[in-house]
């Protein structure tokens, strides 16, 4: 009861303004990209300055939180996180079958497309290599793939930022946030770097996988945030 007692009177950090402060942590991620294509700076120095340093204050405040806060803050961040990471893999599956649909014998069924050949260029652009090269090393495309799960991650701290409490608002709302970034994306010149063809049949690809973004992030989050009262802070501290 006295251990109960002592953290409701522990501040909450799931205020309005620390919400600000995880949105914009978590959006160094994708700003990596719009930094470099704006040239404003190249995604090799705002990774190393920006948005390393970003993801190290973030998990900062995780720990700060379930230290010295109520545990909100903390148990908010981890749930954006893990499903927006879950939904980055959900997102991916979808696209397989685009991406192997001649090598699996289903190109009649399915337009082939090249959908992960952004993600080794994403390694070069953080490394400083060439961004086209005729082989990209493992160490490279490891690069990548790792900052393209880091966006699918930041994006579910973002959401759950944006809505501040998911057991009250509908999961359909990461659908939109989901859909409305990749509309964004077109519009920037991400298309024109990574020689995007953008086609009727891109589009909807596209527009169909960050849906199914959208879906798992917001269910996920929902989920998550709904588990059982006794594995909070509050109840552990107290059972303890």
């Amino acid at each position: 009861m006295t251990d109960s007692l002592s953290l409701s009177q522990k501040g909450s950090h799931w205020s309005a303004g620390w919400r600000w402060l995880v949105l914009f942590l978590g959006f160094s991620s994708i700003a990596c990209l719009l930094s470099d294509f704006y040239h404003v700076c190249t995604m090799r120095s705002f990774t190393a300055f920006v948005f390393l340093p970003s993801l190290v204050l973030l998990a900062g405040l995780v720990i700060y939180d379930w230290r010295q806060g109520d545990g909100r803050l903390a148990r908010a961040v981890v749930t954006g996180v893990g499903a927006g990471f879950l939904a980055a893999i959900a997102y991916d599956i979808f696209r397989l079958p685009f991406v192997f649909a001649e090598p699996w014998g289903i190109a009649s069924v399915v337009p082939p497309m090249n959908l992960f050949k952004v993600f080794p260029r994403f390694g070069a652009m953080i490394l400083g290599q060439p961004l086209e090269q005729s082989v990209y090393s493992a160490s490279t495309s490891l690069v990548g793939w790792a900052y393209h799960f880091s966006n699918g991650a930041t994006f579910g701290a973002m959401y759950i930022a944006i809505i501040g409490d998911a057991k009250i608002r509908h999961w359909a709302w990461a659908v939109v946030m989901a859909v409305g970034l990749e509309l964004g994306m077109l519009l920037t010149p991400y298309p024109q770097v990574f020689h995007i063809e953008v086609t009727p049949h891109f589009v909807v690809v596209t527009m169909a996988a960050h849906a199914i973004f959208g879906v798992c992030l917001g269910l996920g989050v929902k989920w998550l945030a709904g588990l059982p009262a006794s594995l909070s802070k509050a109840d552990s501290k107290s059972a303890a």
